[in-house]
């Protein structure tokens, strides 16, 4: 009991409303949970991407998304966990097109698929004001400390996922013979992604610069002339 008692202590020390929000929680439907949890992420969105994700904490999203603390546990363990959450909604137009194109395509040209995966890439982040959003939040708004140490090993899978998508596209070319002799698929897979990010965050930078979409296109197409045979 003794024991008990002083883990309920420190438990309610560290998430001090928590016990609050879980008894609040627990009477509503999972449709009120579903809106609720989206006026969370939609809050530390707006908020990461004013002020950066270090310097947002959970109260200033409660704050901002009109709910307690104890909610934001409730659904999220952490902010890195909310992070996470935030960025897994914002690339679901990002995975769903990738879907399509997977059901779609003709796989005869390799480098075209790969072609048609980066420009998706580009076009989403124009056009998708959300996926663009967390993109800059990722990339400039993101300081990577232990705090959210687990925003820095979700990106690095992220990366890795990509590369290896690029990668698939490289190897099926070779083995159909269209890269040119000397070329390392997984060189060519991470300077693909390497230039598709610089892109997008010099863009994100200052949008003016130049359209994403068609210097994009160009810079895209040079690259895989290079590597063609």
């Amino acid at each position: 009991t003794v024991l008990y008692t002083i883990t309920a202590v420190c438990l309610l020390l560290e998430h001090p409303f928590k016990w609050e929000g879980n008894k609040k929680m627990a009477r509503k439907t999972k449709a009120e949970a579903a809106v609720t949890r989206d006026s969370i992420l939609d809050a530390a969105e707006k908020l990461f991407a004013q002020q950066g994700v270090s310097r947002t904490t959970l109260q200033h999203i409660a704050s901002a998304a009109g709910v307690t603390r104890g909610a934001i546990y409730w659904h999220f363990l952490d902010k890195g966990a909310l992070f996470n959450a935030m960025f897994d909604r914002a690339k679901m137009p990002m995975d769903e097109a990738m879907q399509v194109l997977d059901n779609q395509r003709d796989v005869k040209d390799p480098l075209q698929c790969l072609r048609d995966d980066m420009m998706t890439v580009l076009r989403i982040v124009v056009e998708d004001e959300k996926a663009r959003r967390v993109f800059e939040i990722a990339t400039l708004k993101t300081e990577f400390i232990d705090e959210v140490d687990s925003v820095r090993a979700r990106r690095r899978e992220s990366i890795g996922l990509w590369q290896d998508r690029m990668e698939g596209h490289l190897k099926l070319a070779q083995e159909k013979g269209m890269l040119r002799p000397g070329v390392s698929t997984r060189a060519a897979a991470q300077g693909g992604w390497i230039m598709v990010d610089g892109l997008i965050r010099n863009w994100i930078f200052e949008p003016t610069m130049f359209d994403l979409k068609e210097l994009g296109g160009t810079v895209i197409d040079t690259y895989l002339a290079g590597l063609r045979s």
